[in-house]
């Protein structure tokens, strides 16, 4: 019996001498001289139902709660306004958003998307014959999943009349079909196969198909501004194939600014020693961060970049090495390795090494929902037989940290020409290595007075 129905053992067992304490409410209790006491009588003025319902619903709620705590995925969604913003003078979180979104300066901004692979839906979420509306790089796609198990993206608006495929669609077989006029689109290529009142299908009737893959748990979709084919694939853990490594969990955030922004922090080294030394129990507003309550606990970061050599220059690995230090005594049973290797623009695997607490993969995605809207996810894979509280407080950690880059992400400003020190240098060097994904063609952004241009 492995260490998860132990558990589940456990909680039934902690159930079970509840329900008893319970029904034991209800009996009799014995006084000095051996005479049976009555609960009544014994707690004179309470009645017994009412006060058995209210434990039962008590020990029900703390029972599911552990439960969740125990064996559910962590998952942590959050909303455009809920990150990042600081509401004041009665606003709400989305008034704050709104107000920073129109009066922000922009600056002057690369190409806002990048050739390279980029989440669209984690596999879970999508089942045999299922369909998902989905925002990426300015489009609507309908993502789903055939029969056969295959997952397909195409863009979501049928060529006929415009209706959208992935709000009241049907799959059928590997097919997608239109819900206005019932027409028959293939996962593998668009085409369209079936027209149910037309006696032929026109060969130009199809929908364009985005090239893609599912691999890691992740549907990726591949985008280049000239259409070309994918120039590179995304590697696959063996861990998580073969099951060793099981999902514990994800979050999100979206995030107001360029897509280069984010993965950027990867090389700006300074802004470890300052933003995130402040241990994790300070939060996330970057106004109450350096609070002297929890300056005896503080992060230690050591870390390096660098960009990988041909036939893999579309990716570089950041070194992580972090410790605890509490009083200004480092806490070694705490240190951490991590290994983060960025493969193209959108995606980043950070391989944790522990030696107590086992190994795992936070898969970071970036996704260009809209020219400086980014969808962010963090996916959490860990090893089967480790307790699931552990990589469910690595991934909350994790959040924490990350949205404290998102509220300077939120309310900066793109510098083109930035002003460097020697020490900035990896930024800089990063910066080339990140323009390999823009093409001559790729889209930018262009101010006008009222109007958003590509």
């Amino acid at each position: 019996m492995d260490w998860q129905n132990l558990l589940k053992v456990a909680v039934a067992v902690a159930l079970g001498v509840a329900t008893c304490t319970l029904v034991a409410l209800q009996g009799h209790t014995q006084n000095s001289a051996g005479r049976q006491l009555s609960w009544e009588d014994a707690v004179p003025g309470v009645p017994t139902w009412p006060l058995v319902c209210i434990l039962g619903g008590l020990t029900a709620v703390a029972m599911r709660w552990l439960y969740k705590l125990l064996f559910c995925p962590l998952e942590l969604l959050r909303a455009p306004e809920d990150v990042g913003y600081i509401a004041e003078d009665g606003r709400s979180k989305a008034q704050a958003a709104n107000q920073v979104r129109r009066r922000r300066k922009t600056g002057e901004l690369p190409p806002v998307y990048p050739n390279g692979w980029f989440r669209v839906l984690d596999s879970h979420l999508l089942h045999r014959g299922e369909v998902r509306n989905a925002s990426v790089l300015g489009e609507q796609v309908a993502v789903f999943r055939g029969h056969s198990g295959e997952a397909h993206v195409v863009d979501a608006y049928c060529p006929h009349l415009g209706a959208n495929l992935a709000v009241g669609g049907r799959v059928l077989g590997d097919c997608i079909e239109c819900p206005f006029h019932g027409w028959q689109f293939q996962g593998s290529d668009g085409k369209c196969v079936r027209i149910p009142y037309a006696e032929k299908v026109p060969e130009i009737a199809k929908v364009h198909r985005w090239p893609s893959c599912e691999v890691n748990g992740l549907i990726l979709v591949w985008f280049h501004c000239e259409g070309k084919e994918p120039e590179w694939t995304v590697p696959e853990q063996e861990e998580i194939a073969s099951g060793k490594w099981v999902y514990r969990g994800r979050t999100e955030h979206f995030i107001n600014a360029h897509i280069q922004e984010i993965p950027e922090n990867a090389a700006d080294l300074a802004h470890l020693g300052h933003l995130h030394t402040p241990s994790i129990t300070s939060g996330v507003d970057l106004r109450h961060i350096n609070s002297k309550t929890w300056q005896f606990l503080r992060h230690d970061w050591k870390v390096r970049w660098e960009p990988e050599p041909e036939p893999n220059q579309h990716c570089s690995q950041m070194f992580v090495r972090h410790s605890l230090t509490v009083f200004g005594l480092r806490c070694s049973l705490l240190d951490v390795h991590v290994v983060a290797r960025q493969v193209g623009p959108g995606l980043v695997f950070l391989l944790f090494n522990h030696a107590f607490l086992g190994r795992g993969l936070l898969v970071h995605c970036v996704t260009p929902v809209e020219p400086l809207l980014q969808c962010v996810t963090h996916t959490m894979f860990y090893q089967s037989n480790m307790l699931p509280l552990v990589p469910k407080f690595i991934l909350r950690a994790e959040s924490i940290q990350f949205e404290r880059d998102v509220m300077v992400w939120n309310n900066k400003r793109y510098v083109s020409k930035p002003l460097l020190v020697k020490e900035d240098q990896a930024i800089q060097k990063h910066r080339r290595w990140f323009s390999q994904f823009y093409s001559e063609s790729s889209p930018r952004l262009k101010l006008r007075r009222h109007t958003l241009d590509f």
